[in-house]
């Protein structure tokens, strides 16, 4: 990491988006956590990250509007000035197989999902390609690679990520700046504690390493691709998910 990196974090409250943005803020980037409703969690990330001495602003923003990111996107330039690094994290599931699953389920999921990273990018695009070390980075998942049952809405939204990335990539190359994609497996956090037992045990029979990820087993590859050791790296979609085959 560079110190003084802008760095925004959608979907920061929580899960693996706090844990990105606590990792940024300590390694002296300047951190927007950006939130839809848990303002409480938010800024419980916010006085961590200053506790560490870290810089941070938290920021609330519905990604799927994109009036609000806008306004968002305002309040990250009056306190810190330009993007250097975004961090596409936001998601939502709605699951229901597919049979039963409604227009305004596939539609929630999508505007979330998928809208949303194109509203937060397209408001700081000029921002990224402008950086010395322009990063986006976008937050993708193992099913988007496999499919899963009940989860149409979300891998499809997970497996659009790919092909936007690596136009990104190729869209953003001529001023240096990256895109790359993650796609974490099955990682410990409140979403994978609703999933029954019985089905956490099948998911755990799949992974070679016989063992769900950490988001610290994904901060730090967020930590290297916001680095400029990163520079040549672009386009590419990183499988963090315990060796699972797809």
């Amino acid at each position: 990491m560079c110190a003084n990196q802008t760095c925004v974090i959608t979907g920061a409250s929580r899960g693996i988006g706090r844990g990105i943005a606590i990792e940024l803020g300590s390694r002296g980037a300047n951190v927007v956590v950006n939130y839809h409703s848990s303002e409480g969690a938010a800024h419980d990330v916010l006085d961590e990250i200053e506790a560490a001495g870290g810089s941070a602003i938290a920021v609330q923003a519905d990604v799927s509007d994109y009036d609000a990111v806008e306004s968002m996107c305002e309040a990250i330039h009056s306190a810190f000035g330009d993007v250097d690094v975004l961090v596409n994290n936001a998601g939502i599931t709605v699951d229901r197989k597919f049979a039963n699953m409604s227009r305004s389920e596939w539609e929630r999921v999508i505007d979330v999902n998928l809208t949303g990273v194109f509203n937060c990018t397209h408001c700081l695009f000029d921002d990224l390609r402008a950086a010395e070390h322009g990063r986006l980075i976008n937050i993708s998942s193992v099913v988007g690679q496999q499919g899963n049952y009940g989860q149409a809405n979300y891998a499809t939204t997970k497996s659009g990520l790919f092909g936007f990335t690596r136009t990104l990539a190729l869209e953003m190359a001529e001023s240096g700046s990256t895109a790359n994609c993650i796609a974490p497996g099955f990682v410990e956090t409140d979403m994978l504690e609703t999933v029954p037992e019985r089905v956490r045990d099948h998911i755990l029979e799949r992974i070679p390493l016989n063992r769900f990820a950490t988001v610290d087993d994904v901060t730090g590859i967020v930590r290297f691709l916001a680095s400029p050791e990163s520079s040549y790296m672009t386009g590419q979609v990183l499988a963090v998910n315990g060796g699972m085959e797809w």
